[in-house]
């Protein structure tokens, strides 16, 4: 009977780090009690049962195996993995049992965890050492018993480790350390040497023992980090663990077989590698293409929250004071509100969070999960880890013993069953999949006949003499196939090797393999002419629209015995638009494909033409004469335009001659002063009686006649000039002629 499988959050990292930081309530009493409850057993008693993988760089992996009672579970993984475990782990028990506690070695040093026991073991202690760190510890101490005077076994509080001399001859004297109890009859004291066995009579002593030494052996792999599992419960009974973590992406790769006679036959290999330190044997298997969203955070580091230091405030003494009476009482006490708090509600997403993987299943792997925790949190034990499995919708539980076939008729059966999971696609192995450690191996996921047709393919930047030797692939397999690699083979002979992306069910793509050496092609390129299109006047603007037309013709020459089909890859220009009378077969994100069948021994050729407007705008102010005549000369320039532009051109020129005037007529007016500053000086050095000084001043009454109409000249060519400016700007302004 098939089983419902869904993957829900089980417990947020909150809630472990919650557990775990409560986990001091627990006297060290009811831990010897509850680690002695618990039988550990090995990481192979609980092996991988399943794994999927998926081409994002993650691998969901679940364990499976049998317990009995109470019992741990130690398992070991790598220092970078245990961030991913505890976003990730999910834990199932099956039976009537619960999770009761999970635990992890801490990110500290070793020596650091060692210190926290009772009885230090960090750096290799002796006998001597270790009993003197547990004074006062009662003891039951078993020796060889030298006399009758010392019982064989003894039981005591320890009172200390004493180094003492003993002569063994008279001139050799050794040091021996003596073990001293306080028992029942009194103080007694042990020849250490002669101690053959102690033994801890307090259980809690010897909790810390064990377990600093279960710290010991567990050290021993500095890359790893030791997780172990605590399951409660009654009787034989299935119990899981899930963990999505970081894995070598799975890889594909394809061999293609083409044959005359027949369709082309692909054959898929999917490369999957286990570089974990543990076998897989008999793994349940699903490969998944897809990319679910997937990152690492650090939940595994120790993290603290700054909080501010307040220093407190000191004052000086006060002497007492004293108050006077109230005259008026100005109000009463407020009454006091119990504040009432609604019940917590259940998060909105609880149950919108699950995804449902297959509705024949009866129960889920959630409700196991839930139901292995629910006691565990009630009891107010350190709960598990909480998390999703595989992202996308992974099958767990039983979803993988379903037998599904695929028909092939290749040699080599494709062992993989192919699936849609919305968005993702996946294929599963159809039979165990046993891997050793370190180790890859290739599975069979396609054997099957293709649709496909030969053709050579020509890109000019690609190769610019030959096309390459191609087929165009449609997937018929009906599976997607990821990309990966194509080896081709042709007449049973290696023919070439090419590449292929992702590839959707019944999609067409294009692969080469090899150069065509009997097919040559030449491109040649011509431009036309440049020529106006349009010529209008927008707002004092003149807009001109040029047409520009290129045409490429590619000419094809078979040399080979068979027939060719050439497809032209023409790049594809946004802002050029296609006017070919033969149009292309298909055009993709960057080119245009154009087929082109060339006859054994015959040439082709293929012609493409393409235009373009090419907008040009200037102000007709910026207008030289040389444009302005070629505008003039168009055709498609219309008589508005043109006696518009012509008429622009009087008001320019007449506005040029005032400028004219204007500069003339204040060249004259500079001159004239200038000639004053020269007669005025020789004013100077004139005497007022020569004929001379009688000359200059008639001619300096002349210039000043002069002055006075230049500049009443200058002032009137000056109004002119920004009458016509403004005249001339509003008309460019209003002006807009087609």
């Amino acid at each position: 009977m098939r089983r419902t499988c869904f993957v829900v959050p089980i417990l947020g990292v909150a809630a472990i780090a919650a557990a775990l930081a409560f986990r001091p309530a627990f006297s060290p009493a009811e831990t010897a009690k509850t680690d002695a409850a618990a039988k550990a057993i090995s990481s192979p008693n609980l092996p991988i049962a399943q794994a999927v993988l998926f081409s994002s760089g993650v691998g969901f992996f679940q364990r499976e195996g049998e317990i009995e009672g109470n019992q741990r579970v130690d398992l070991s993984f790598p220092v970078q993995d245990i961030n991913d475990l505890l976003k990730s782990m999910v834990l199932q028990d099956l039976g009537n049992g619960h999770v009761s506690a999970v635990s992890y070695e801490s990110r500290d040093p070793i020596d650091k965890t060692l210190k926290s026991f009772a009885i230090n073991l960090t750096s290799n202690p002796g006998y001597g050492q270790i009993l003197n760190q547990a004074r006062g510890e009662k003891v039951e101490v078993v020796s060889q018993t030298t006399g009758n005077t010392q019982p064989g076994t003894l039981t005591g509080t320890i009172l200390g480790v004493e180094p003492k001399e003993e002569a063994i001859s008279k001139d050799k004297v050794v040091h021996v350390e003596m073990l001293n109890l306080w028992c029942a009859e009194g103080m007694r004291s042990v020849k250490l040497a002669d101690v053959t066995r102690v033994r801890f009579l307090n259980p809690v002593m010897e909790n810390e023992v064990r377990r600093a030494l279960e710290v010991l052996s567990l050290s021993h792999d500095t890359q790893k980090k030791a997780v172990s599992l605590v399951f409660t419960g009654e009787g034989k009974r299935q119990v899981k663990v899930s963990y999505v973590v970081e894995n070598p992406i799975w890889k594909t790769s394809y061999r293609l077989v083409l044959d005359k006679e027949g369709k082309p036959y692909l054959q898929g290999w999917a490369v999957v590698e286990n570089p974990s330190d543990e076998d897989w044997n008999n793994v349940r298997m699903a490969l998944v293409s897809g990319r679910p969203i997937s990152f690492q955070m650090d939940l595994y580091q120790p993290l603290y929250v700054p909080r501010p230091v307040v220093e407190p405030e000191l004052f000086a003494s006060l002497r007492p004071q004293t108050y006077n009476e109230a005259l008026v009482e100005w109000g009463k006490p407020a009454k006091e509100r119990a504040a009432t708090f609604p019940p917590a509600a259940a998060p909105e997403g609880a149950a919108r969070g699950m995804k449902r993987l297959d509705a024949a299943d009866k129960d889920s792997m959630a409700d196991s999960a839930r139901r292995s925790l629910q006691p565990a949190m009630r009891a107010g034990a350190t709960a598990g880890f909480g998390g999703r499995g595989a992202a996308g919708g992974v099958p767990g539980g039983e979803a993988f013993s379903a037998e599904l076939g695929l028909a092939t008729n290749g040699a080599v059966a494709s062992a993989a069953t192919a699936a849609n999971l919305g968005d993702f696609f996946q294929y599963v192995i159809d039979h165990p999949v046993s891997l050793p450690r370190q180790k890859s191996a290739m599975l069979p996921i396609v054997s099957t006949d293709v649709e496909g047709a030969k053709v050579s393919i020509y890109n000019e930047h690609t190769l610019a003499k030959h096309p390459l030797l191609g087929l165009r692939l449609k997937n018929t397999t009906g599976v997607h196939l990821m990309q990966g690699p194509i080896t081709v083979f042709e007449k049973n002979t290696y023919a070439g090797d090419s590449r292929i992306m992702d590839l959707q069910k019944g999609e067409e793509r294009l692969v080469s393999y090899a150069v065509d050496l009997g097919t040559e092609v030449e491109p040649v390129a011509k431009r036309d002419p440049d020529r106006y299109t349009l010529v209008k006047i927008v707002k004092g603007i003149i807009q001109t629209t040029t047409k520009i037309r290129e045409i490429k013709t590619y000419n094809v020459k078979n040399r080979a015995e068979q027939d060719r089909t050439v497809l032209i890859e023409h790049p594809f220009r946004p802002d050029f638009k296609l006017v070919s009378k033969e149009q292309p077969k298909e055009r993709a994100r960057d080119v245009y494909r154009f087929e082109v069948p060339v006859e054994a021994g015959k040439l082709a050729k293929q012609e493409v033409v393409e235009e373009r407007d090419l907008v040009n705008q200037i102000a007709i102010t910026n207008l030289d004469d040389n444009t302005m005549k070629v505008i003039f000369n168009s055709s498609v320039t219309s008589k508005p335009v043109v006696e518009a532009l012509k008429k622009s051109q009087e008001m320019k020129f007449k506005m040029g001659e005032t400028q004219r005037d204007l500069a003339h007529a204040r060249q004259q007016l500079a001159d004239i002063e200038r000639d004053q500053t020269r007669i005025r000086a020789n004013l100077k050095d004139t005497p007022s009686t020569a004929a001379a000084y009688k000359k200059y001043l008639e001619k300096l009454d002349a210039q000043e006649g002069e002055i006075d109409k230049l500049t009443a000249r200058i002032k009137e060519l000056q109004e002119t000039e920004n009458q016509q400016r403004k005249g001339y700007e509003s008309y460019l302004a209003n002006l807009s002629v087609e």
